[in-house]
């Protein structure tokens, strides 16, 4: 009886595995295969170190990459009210398209005010000059009545002393009774109108001299206010002519023009609309000087150089759009370093965290005006190590 389960067990295990010959076959089958997945590791894991060593070692890639655009912040530089917006978001404008008009009511008559007083300013330095002129002829004219004063002082100190030799002759005479009493006293009188006459001479010369004087005082003030300019460069016509400029400055300021060629963003005017100096109207996308900030790893640096080449490729356009680039410029520290609110790590829960550190990469712009890009697209950067 026990010897009949037993004959059964065998016979079940050998239905259930099959002949001898034929788990052989399966056995050497089985080591077959894994021979050949053997032989097929091996040769991924040669063909990978080979990459490793000829290429991947070489390169250092990163997918923290996007687009950048060093966006022009339009704002407006005089008050007013807006009186046309003739673009909107996302209309692509060239480099001096007007964008907005602010109101030029008041500024076209401050320009016009100004204009006005550079001419009374160019009329008031002519005015100098013709004074300046006057008082310099006055000036010789004074020096002339000096020169006819001093001869008529002469003149009376001549006949003061004809006087005086007369009046003593006939002092002289008059002693022995050849002269009489009235010729004696005639001379006299002659000789105290002659002294008169040169006191008056002598007072005459000094008003003179002090007439001259204040001329030539009068002339010096007169000629600083012309002195060393033509009316073109006199002060107050310069001063006048710059209050012209700032005029016609705000004027030009009111029509609002593109500074760069590039997308409309972030437009925040409507006709009607007051502005003051300063604020912003709207921002304008260089799109065709994009740029790409890649982020890579602190262990990357050391392979990127200036000028390095870089692949980019971009999720808009997929792989098989290819950009062509060079490293610019290496930010001076990571993100976190110039956080809003930097990291601590002079603690005691610290963790080391890789750091990244933003690259600067020039795109070909060839390349950018047969595919656009966007601000703030995410790129995958594989740079060329040097």
């Amino acid at each position: 009886m026990s010897q009949a389960p037993a004959a059964n067990a065998r016979e079940e295990a050998a239905t259930a595995d099959g002949p001898p010959v034929q788990r052989s076959a399966r056995g050497a089958q089985r080591r077959k295969w894994f021979k050949w997945f053997g032989i097929v590791v091996a040769v991924a894991a040669v063909v990978w170190l080979l990459y490793w060593i000829l290429i991947g070692s070489r390169h250092v890639t990163t997918d923290d990459a996007y687009v950048q655009a060093d966006v022009a912040q339009v704002t407006a530089l005089v008050s007013g009210a807006i009186v046309q917006a003739p673009v909107g978001d996302t209309q692509f404008v060239r480099k001096g398209d007007v964008l907005a008009t602010i109101d030029p009511s008041d500024y076209r008559l401050a320009a016009d005010r100004a204009r006005a007083q550079l001419g009374q300013a160019e009329r008031r330095v002519r005015q100098y000059q013709a004074n300046d002129q006057a008082l310099a002829a006055q000036a010789v004219a004074r020096s002339g009545d000096i020169a006819r004063m001093q001869a008529d002082v002469a003149t009376a100190r001549s006949n003061l002393e004809a006087a005086q030799s007369e009046y003593a002759r006939r002092t002289s005479l008059a002693g022995s009774g050849a002269v009489s009493t009235d010729e004696l006293n005639q001379t006299k009188n002659q000789l105290a109108g002659a002294r008169a006459a040169l006191s008056a001479a002598n007072a005459a010369l000094l008003q003179a001299r002090a007439n001259t004087t204040a001329a030539q005082q009068q002339r010096r003030a007169a000629a600083v206010l012309v002195e060393g300019a033509d009316v073109a460069s006199n002060p107050e016509v310069a001063a006048a002519r710059a209050q012209l400029a700032q005029a016609e400055l705000d004027l030009s300021r009111t029509v609002v023009r593109a500074p760069v060629a590039g997308v409309i963003a972030k437009n925040s005017i409507e006709v009607g609309q007051r502005v003051q100096p300063g604020t912003q109207l709207m921002s304008v996308v260089p799109i065709q000087s994009a740029y790409v900030d890649a982020n890579f790893k602190e262990v990357q640096l050391r392979k990127i150089h200036l000028g390095s080449p870089v692949t980019l490729t971009s999720d808009l356009y997929g792989g098989g759009v290819k950009f062509h680039g060079k490293v610019v410029g290496i930010a001076g520290g990571s993100g976190s370093a110039f956080a809003l609110i930097p990291a601590q790590n002079a603690t005691g829960n610290w963790i080391k965290v890789v750091q990244r550190v933003p690259v600067r990469i020039a795109l070909d712009p060839r390349e950018l005006a047969q595919h656009p890009l966007r601000v703030g697209l995410s790129m995958k950067a594989d740079a060329a190590a040097r």
